[in-house]
């Protein structure tokens, strides 16, 4: 029996979401972290894809953190049969219970609404990706371990958690097997973060995998106290303006951050008493945990920030429809990317309104909805629906839940000697690299790897990683923006680009143009079968 330690890159490489690690042992295979993909259509189909492993095998699963990209396929594995116990701190588990419920409900809702569309009369009904039951399911696998104390998930494997810093119940995972010591950094926080003390670990690794998102910007640092500064100045802004201000927020602690910081700014009269709507339920149901795990959070001194007078849960959908008459108020709605959830629908009702803002707070992927927005583009559609962009677009990057570069750099050095390989991971390609340039100063022992997705790599002790896999090379192009994002491009501006031809005559000639070029790619397309066939007959 082979009695090497393998690691398979089943996501996060390359890209910022779907971190699903495996790693095997003998016969002991555990999972660190199952995410979900976010950001493109290709990107987003990966997630409906069979498992790339027999989760049958799989032993347990390490959970880094209740993010979705960490998390969400989760019950998506209780579907197909996984029944093992799913190792989280209990904060992570408490959050899980509402994150993975949510997330199956979305799945049943926009399944629900895609088969009831008109484009898709005739064709086959969708199935969700998985449920809510499948969700709870999940949930109900978790098996709560405090930080720093050692757990064996797996024969052969021993593991301890680290506070990551990123968000409530967050850690990085130190793994012990075959005498090889790894750490997976999950996601890392900054400092001066609000309500987490900095990130924590050991040092002296023969192999650690360390998230990049932002590995190629340096912010500069902001304490909390500037970073209220700069948001009262937006907020007075958009107030002027005459319109609401419209924050995409992930319901996940960053609501929670924003409201620490606003409710500081009404108490100290910074603001006016501006109405303040929380318009996902899931952020009431995150900030529940965040108020039950008050004592253990830095920055609240004792006070329940999350009553305020000034603050209003939204929960039913008729209370958010009822906020398409409202001026002048914060409204906080998920999902932070805009890829989905009561966002999308405050957007569609906000976006063309020139006293409207948009103020984007957080990570903004490849492909997504929010970095179109946040790019600059004129027209996006949203839900089937064009929408002119006249809105005031603006961005606040101190609300990182991320380290920066410096801070990824320290966290590296903080882990040396590293004597065998340093894998890059959760980011994109310009972070990646930049990284891969910079970190050898702090790693001077370790050899870089930016994996790819599907690559297998052979861990030794005190030595480099040997790669035994290829990856999925053909996703490279496809993973920040595909082919459906530069259709969406195209489509929304095509009838103002029509409407600027000079004459009838000239736009009707123009359609039939691009209708001869898809012609030619679909006889193309059918030459190429027939030629196939014809291949085929004469080989029998």
């Amino acid at each position: 029996m082979d009695k090497s330690l393998t690691l398979t890159l089943n996501g996060a490489a390359g890209t910022v979401t779907g971190s699903c690690h495996e790693f095997v042992f003998g016969k002991s295979r555990i999972l660190v972290d199952c995410g979900m993909f976010q950001g493109s259509r290709t990107l987003e189909g990966l997630n409906s894809e069979p498992f790339a492993f027999n989760l049958r095998h799989i032993d347990a699963v390490v959970l880094t953190h209740a993010h979705i990209d960490h998390s969400g396929l989760l019950p998506r594995l209780a579907a197909e049969g996984f029944n093992g116990p799913i190792w989280c701190t209990q904060p992570t588990a408490d959050l899980l219970e509402y994150m993975l419920a949510d997330s199956g409900r979305i799945h049943e809702a926009d399944t629900a609404r895609r088969n009831r569309r008109r484009d898709r009369s005739g064709e086959d009904p969708i199935e969700p990706l998985y449920t809510e039951a499948d969700a709870m399911a999940a949930w109900g696998m978790c098996r709560p371990v405090e930080l720093e104390e050692w757990f064996e998930p797996a024969p052969g494997f021993r593991v301890r958690l680290w506070n990551a810093g990123h968000i409530l119940g967050s850690a990085s995972a130190e793994l012990e097997a075959n005498g090889t010591r790894v750490m997976c950094s999950g996601d890392l926080g900054p400092d001066n973060k609000a309500f987490h003390p900095d990130p924590e670990g050991p040092s002296g690794f023969d192999h650690v995998l360390c998230e990049s998102t932002y590995g190629d910007r340096t912010r500069e640092p902001v304490t909390i106290e500037a970073r209220r500064k700069v948001l009262e100045a937006e907020i007075r802004g958009a107030l002027d303006r005459g319109g609401n201000l419209l924050i995409p927020s992930f319901a996940l602690e960053r609501t929670q951050e924003l409201l620490l910081d606003i409710v500081e700014l009404l108490r100290a009269k910074a603001i006016p008493p501006v109405p303040v709507f929380i318009d996902s339920p899931l952020a009431s149901r995150a900030t529940s945990v965040f108020k039950r795990h008050a004592a253990e959070l830095e920055d609240l001194h004792g006070s329940c920030v999350f009553e305020h007078p000034q603050l209003h849960y939204v929960e039913s959908v008729q209370e958010s429809i009822r906020l398409n008459s409202v001026s002048g108020a914060i409204i906080l709605a998920a999902s932070g990317m805009c890829e989905g959830g009561r966002i999308r629908h405050h957007l569609i009702h906000n976006l063309f309104r020139r006293e409207s803002t948009v103020l984007f707070v957080g990570y903004q992927a490849g492909g997504t909805l929010g970095r179109v927005i946040l790019d600059g583009a004129q027209r996006v559609r949203i839900s089937g629906q064009d929408v002119h962009v006249r809105a005031a677009i603006r961005r606040i990057d101190s609300y990182s839940a991320h380290a920066d570069q410096s801070e990824l750099l320290d966290w590296v050095a903080s882990r040396a000697p590293i004597r065998g390989s340093l894998f890059l991971v959760h980011g994109e390609e310009g972070a990646l690299q930049t990284m891969s340039r910079l970190a050898q100063t702090r790693a001077p022992d370790a050899t870089m790897v930016v994996p790819a997705i599907g690559e297998t790599w052979e861990l030794s002790a005190g030595e480099a990683a040997r790669r035994l896999k290829t990856g999925r090379v053909e996703l490279a192009t496809d993973i920040d923006h595909d082919w459906q994002n530069a259709y969406a491009d195209f489509v929304t501006g095509l009838r103002r680009e029509l409407g600027q031809i000079a004459d009838d005559q000239a736009r009707k000639e123009a359609l039939a143009q691009m209708r001869k070029v898809l012609d030619s790619y679909a006889a193309h397309k059918n030459g190429r079968r027939k030629h196939g066939k014809n291949h085929a007959s004469r080989e029998r």
